[in-house]
C-alpha cells in the first residue's frame, strides 16, 4: 500500500516538473512580449510589433502546453489527493488561457493582457511549486 502511495507521489511530482517546465518558459516568452510591448507603445513600429507579436505567439503556444501539463498534474494528484489532501487551483488560469488572445486592438489593452496572463501564470507557478514541495516532503 505504502509502495503505491510512493509511486503515485512520484507521478505527480513528475507531473509537476512539466508543468512547472512548461509554466516558466510562458514567463518567459511573456515578460519578452510585454518588454517588446513597452518598446512597441513608445513608438517602436512596424518590426517592434511583429517582434512583440511573435512573442505572444511563443506565448500563447507555451500556455496551451502548460494547460495540458497543469491537467495531467491535476489528474497525478488526484490519485495522491484522496491520502494527502491537496488541493490545486488553476481553474481561472485554465479559463484564463482560453480567452488571453482573444480581440487584442490597441497597444494599451495588449499590453493589460500580457501584464494580466503573466500574473496569471506566476501564480499558477506558485501553487505548482508549494504543492510540488508538499509532495517532496510526503515521498
Amino acid at each position: 500500500m505504502e509502495d503505491q502511495l510512493n509511486k503515485e507521489i512520484q507521478e505527480a511530482i513528475q507531473a509537476a516538473n512539466h508543468a512547472l517546465a512548461c509554466l516558466r518558459q510562458a514567463d518567459a516568452y511573456l515578460q519578452s512580449a510585454k518588454n517588446w510591448g513597452l518598446f512597441d507603445m513608445l513608438g517602436g513600429g512596424a518590426l517592434t510589433t511583429f517582434f512583440k507579436h511573435s512573442k505572444m505567439d511563443d506565448a500563447r503556444y507555451e500556455m496551451e502546453r502548460a494547460k495540458r501539463a497543469l491537467q495531467s498534474f491535476r489528474k497525478e494528484l488526484a490519485d495522491v489527493d484522496q491520502r494527502l489532501h491537496l488541493s490545486l487551483e488553476i481553474g481561472d488560469f485554465l479559463t484564463f488561457a482560453d480567452y488571453f488572445f482573444d480581440g487584442l486592438i490597441a497597444d494599451w489593452l495588449v499590453q493589460s493582457k500580457i501584464q494580466d496572463a503573466k500574473a496569471q501564470v506566476e501564480n499558477a507557478i506558485i501553487q505548482v511549486r508549494q504543492i510540488r514541495e508538499d509532495l517532496l516532503r510526503y515521498r
